[in-house]
Parts: structure tokens; C-alpha cells; sequence
């Protein structure tokens, strides 16, 4: 493998690290919300839209989990996307992509167990903080190209 494939591979790991927990989120949300709506023995035309699913539903964590999920994530996605084409190998922007990756890991255990809003932000906020500089190395990069 040359040493560009290589790097467009790093840099894809905590991508597709993240795009598993989705997966694993949904089909959480997917477990749960089925077995709630059985023992509840809700139709599922009862809860068609987001306000009647929050209205019948007692637990929504996943679900609310799996929305975070397409949240800053898109950014990340899009950051990984722009680092692969355009080569950007330094070790601190892998750092941050795996920084956020971890955090979003942290943050769906938080959100989908115990849920402690504040323990949640924590994580939330390193994400946030590992995406801005995500994303300020990219625009050095770019830029200084």
C-alpha cells in the first residue's frame, strides 16, 4: 500500500469507528422501542410522528441518542472526507479524529445508560473541542497548500 493510501486509511478508522456505534445505537433504539411498544401494546400508528412517539414512549434515550448522532457527526464525516482527498497526514489532526470518535462513544454509553446530563455534556463538550480543531488543522492545511 503506498504511503497516500495509507494515510487516507488512518484517517478513516475513527470514521468508521463512529459509523459502527450508529449501527450499534440504532439497533438499540430499534430493540428497545419495539419491546417498549409490545409490553406497552402500542400500535405503531399511535406513534407516527416525533411528538406522539415522545408522548407514549417512557424511554427515549437511543432514540434521542441516535438524532445526536447526525448532529456535529456530519461535520466530522465531512472533515474526514476533506482530510483523505486532500492528504492531510499530521498526526495531531488523527489525534483529534479519534479524540471525537471516543467522545461520541463516551457520550452514547452516557446518553443511552444512566444518562447524568451533566456528565453528558462533558463528553459532548471534549467532541466539540476535538472537531473545532479537527477542522482548524484541515483549513490550515487547505490553505497553506
Amino acid at each position: 500500500m503506498s504511503g497516500q493510501s495509507e494515510t487516507v486509511m488512518r484517517i478513516l478508522e475513527p470514521a468508521l469507528v463512529t459509523v459502527a456505534l450508529t449501527f450499534a445505537v440504532w439497533l438499540r433504539m430499534f430493540f428497545s422501542r419495539v419491546g417498549e411498544m409490545k409490553r406497552q401494546r402500542i400500535h405503531p400508528q399511535a406513534v407516527a410522528t416525533s411528538a406522539q412517539m415522545a408522548a407514549r414512549m417512557s424511554d427515549t434515550r437511543a432514540a434521542d441518542n441516535f438524532r445526536n448522532l447526525f448532529e456535529l457527526p456530519v461535520l466530522f464525516y465531512f472533515g474526514v472526507l476533506v482530510a483523505a482527498m486532500t492528504g492531510a497526514d499530521v498526526p495531531v489532526l488523527l489525534a483529534f479524529a479519534w479524540v471525537f470518535a471516543a467522545s461520541r462513544i463516551l457520550h452514547s454509553a452516557i446518553h443511552c445508560t444512566y444518562n447524568k446530563v451533566m456528565h453528558r455534556f462533558y463528553a459532548y463538550l471534549l467532541g466539540g473541542v476535538a472537531l473545532a480543531g479537527m477542522w482548524l488543522v484541515i483549513a490550515f492545511r487547505v490553505l497553506t497548500q
